[in-house]
């Protein structure tokens, strides 16, 4: 149960996608502007991720490697992704509306967000089993979700304070970003002591 647990905090905040290994810097950075639309945006990552984790290990398990297909990983994994990120999609823009126009462009964009496709090709060079894959798929996402709660938050708080005019927009966002990511950082010196 340890184990498990471990590799969730681990996706989750030690290699975090977006402030460690810096994956899906896309997203991040254009739906963290209201906390509403980055949560919305974050559960639909943690959805992806974790379908797209288990679908993307059967799919090489029971298929690529009994018929020495792994040249064909990335462009089958891709598809899986593809596929669940349209599932999303149908789903929100049916059942939350407001949430769908406030993603906009950025909800397809999960499709080649390279986070997704990081965590399940992580899952097969780490040697994971399929629980271990989700595990892993559902801690990323939550990290993924983590990272975009907190810069919607400071963003959300940065429009009411005076920012000099140089810095207003992009480049505060990417201090912001640069600061967030030391602190996650952070996580990885703990874990070495």
């Amino acid at each position: 149960m340890e184990h498990y647990l471990i590799i969730i905090v681990s996706a989750a905040f030690i290699n975090n996608f977006v402030l460690s290994r810096f994956l899906g810097l896309c997203p991040f950075i254009g739906v963290s502007k209201r906390l509403d639309s980055a949560l919305g945006m974050g559960m639909a990552v943690i959805f992806v991720l974790t379908f797209a984790s288990v679908i993307t290990y059967m799919i090489h398990r029971f298929l690529l490697l009994p018929y020495h297909l792994e040249f064909l990983k990335t462009i089958s994994f891709i598809l899986v992704i593809a596929t669940l990120v349209q599932f999303v999609e149908m789903v929100i823009h049916k059942t939350a509306p407001t949430l769908y126009e406030s993603l906009g462009i950025y909800l397809p964009l999960i499709t080649t967000n390279c986070a997704v496709l990081g965590a399940a090709l992580l899952n097969i060079n780490e040697n994971y089993n399929l629980l271990e894959s989700a595990l892993n798929g559902f801690g990323a996402g939550v990290g993924f979700t983590v990272a975009l709660i907190l810069m919607a938050s400071i963003r959300e708080k940065l429009e009411l304070a005076r920012v000099p005019r140089s810095f207003k927009g992009a480049p505060i966002t990417f201090i912001i970003a640069g600061i967030l990511s030391l602190i996650f950082l952070c996580f990885k010196g703990i874990i070495a002591e």
